[in-house]
């Protein structure tokens, strides 16, 4: 079983640090300001062997108002609460505070502390004891054990030690599997050794040697050494305090709030989809697009949060929201995170992140919101994959990006995605890097394609196809060329549409003349039968039938090419396919005959100018009939 961490909560001087002390013997403030003070300023960390024979970690939180994004620093990696309330004074404002945090970032365990019981007598604790019940009613310490101790006298401080090692002895905590991830709360240096960052790891095992990166800037190290309760360890599980020597990477590049996992398990972003709960003791409703400070981790950045189906979130709602943040972070799907207003800076509201890596802003009050919505909150890991690769459009999604967007890695993912694919839910694009697009993506591009032929061929009859490349660039601007291709090949198999060279038709479309058009197409091939081996140039083509327009004339000439009419030499010269099949044979015969063709003996054989007999040799070379030897030319069947 992996450790479990206890974490601290009260409100400042209720004896959190004091507790901590009697129970493990360690002083967790390290600080002189600290000692000075006589207050927790920042996170401060304990252990507790007991009796069950696990190592409890403990993180001491700060409990004055000052230092409450300390406190949900810590608070975001822990197991248990230890709530404590000082029996002189009872529930005070950060009491409510760090509670409301606790709510919100999930703690679902814990037991409550009631504090310098040597400070007051037995009725005046009877009565706060009555009073803290009250604060917790309808929470998750609603039926939690309540002890009243003394760390002076270390009265009730064994009673404390005892429920602490049932709970634990209890707790069924599996290893949280996928990748290694631990955020950043401290960040020193050891001479010799460099850069260290300390965390509670939240997520799969790493060990010494491995390749780790710092997120959200990216940065690439590899594990030097790992110490948990200042002990060497040669490899860390989730659930542990953790201190690791990062190698290759400066302390200054490193911040609290950063995240130090596994290559390529995160995804930084500025967007996140999440569920919001404006909690209850808000005095006024909250306005859309209002500037926040978001606790995500041990992360505090600047945001706003915007109300995707609501005007404004009263006292004590939930709301579709996306959090549109300054900075980038990174986090999986169930990451919990704390929302505390700008100025005055107090606790609002809160929740879960739902995507950690949102493609886009989402427009309000649109009814795709509230469909996706639905799948996040409700819907199974199957659906969810689909929705991320659907929401990424015809760009789709590899495997490596999916896996970061679920939380979900390997062979779970694997496991996952069988079935979708082998129902063409899902469509793999590309298979090298298993980039996927979603059915619905992939049925509306296909059915784009068809319609795009379909005006094509009602407003292009004489042509036989489109060209493939405009039929992209028609289809979708950036359309990458091997979804294109997949495409083409999904509709040639399904007998839609026909590819030939390059170009594309649909399968039952024939090409269809009007009686005009019979009688140019009629007129332009005999005009160069009757022409032999001295057809008119292009130009005079177009001069030939200057009562039609050029773009006409044009285009049947490109229709008798491509139906092999006529056989285009260069840009300007075209000759009947009867002439030049006979002349090839007749220059086929007189090289058998050995001859060695060369311009003089062909301008001999046929009678025809340079303006002619080049590029007719330069073509029986192109259609590899001759191969040229210095000034002559042979037959490449005699060469082979």
């Amino acid at each position: 079983m992996r450790e479990v961490v206890l974490g601290t909560a009260g409100h400042v001087d209720h004896g959190k640090t004091s507790l901590v002390r009697a129970l493990t013997g360690i002083d967790t403030d390290r600080l002189k300001e600290e000692k000075a003070r006589g207050i927790t300023i920042e996170l401060g960390f304990a252990h507790l062997d007991l009796p069950c024979g696990h190592r409890l970690g403990i993180i001491d939180v700060p409990g004055h108002e000052r230092f409450v994004k300390n406190m949900v620093a810590g608070a975001a990696g822990i197991d248990l609460v230890a709530f404590v309330i000082a029996a002189d004074e009872g529930v005070m404002p950060q009491t409510r505070e760090h509670f409301e945090i606790c709510k919100l970032l999930g703690v679902q365990q814990g037991l409550v502390v009631i504090t310098k019981k040597d400070m007051v007598d037995a009725e005046w604790l009877e009565l706060v004891q009555d009073d803290v019940r009250q604060f917790l009613a309808d929470s998750f310490l609603e039926k939690a054990p309540m002890f009243a101790v003394s760390a002076t006298t270390g009265e009730g401080i064994e009673a404390v030690r005892a429920e602490l090692d049932r709970l634990v002895s209890k707790s069924e905590l599996a290893e949280a599997h996928g990748p290694f991830r631990l955020p950043v709360d401290r960040i020193f240096t050891m001479k010799g050794f460099g850069a260290v960052v300390t965390g509670t790891s939240i997520s799969g095992r790493i060990a010494v040697g491995d390749e780790v990166v710092i997120y959200p800037q990216e940065l690439a190290g590899k594990i030097r050494g790992i110490q948990v309760h200042s002990n060497d360890v040669e490899e860390v599980e989730a659930g542990h305090r953790t201190a690791i020597n990062v190698q290759g990477i400066d302390k200054e590049l490193i911040g609290r709030g950063d995240m130090l996992a596994t290559p390529g398990s995160l995804h930084p972003s500025y967007m996140l989809d999440a569920e919001f709960l404006y909690l209850s003791g808000n005095k006024k409703p909250f306005k859309n697009r209002a500037r926040v400070r978001v606790h995500l981790g041990t992360a505090e950045v600047m945001g706003r949060v915007v109300l995707l189906d609501d005007e404004e979130a009263l006292p004590g709602s939930t709301c579709n929201v996306q959090l549109l943040l300054e900075e980038p972070v990174t986090a999986w799907p169930g990451d919990r995170y704390v929302v505390r207003s700008y100025s005055p800076v107090y606790t609002i509201g809160g929740g879960a992140v739902l995507n950690g890596v949102s493609l886009r802003k989402r427009r309000r009050f649109r009814p795709e919101n509230g469909a996706a919505f639905k799948i996040f909150l409700e819907g199974g890991q199957e659906e969810l994959a689909q929705l991320h690769i659907r929401e990424s459009g015809f760009a789709g999604l590899t495997f490596d990006e999916l896996a970061v967007r679920l939380g979900l890695f390997g062979k779970r993912l694997k496991k996952l995605l069988s079935g979708p694919l082998s129902a063409r839910k899902i469509m793999v694009v590309e298979s090298d890097k298993q980039r996927m697009v979603e059915e619905s993506v992939f049925l509306s591009l296909t059915d784009k394609v068809v319609a795009i032929l379909t005006a094509y061929h009602t407003e292009n009859p004489m042509q036989s196809g489109l060209a493939k490349e405009e039929l992209r660039f028609q289809l979708q601007r950036g359309l990458d060329q091997r979804l294109f291709q997949v495409l083409l090949n999904d509709l040639v198999k399904s007998g839609r549409i026909v590819q030939a060279d390059a170009e594309v038709r649909l399968a039952d479309h024939q090409v269809s003349f009007k009686e005009d058009e019979e009688s140019l197409r009629r007129d332009m091939e005999q005009l160069y039968a009757d022409a032999g081996l001295k057809p008119p140039t292009l130009k005079e083509v177009v001069s030939r039938f200057d009562s039609l327009p050029q773009a006409r004339v044009r285009e049947m000439l490109a229709l008798l090419v491509r139906d092999k009419s006529v056989l285009k030499i260069n840009e300007d010269l075209y000759f009947h396919a009867a002439t030049l099949d006979a002349l090839a044979e007749q220059v086929r015969e007189f090289c058998r005959g050995g001859g060695e063709l060369d311009a003089q003996s062909f301008k001999g054989m046929t009678g025809l100018t340079r303006k002619f007999s080049i590029p007719l040799l330069e073509y029986f070379d192109k259609i590899k009939l001759t191969i040229r030897v210095g000034d002559k030319r042979i037959l490449r069947e005699r060469k082979a």
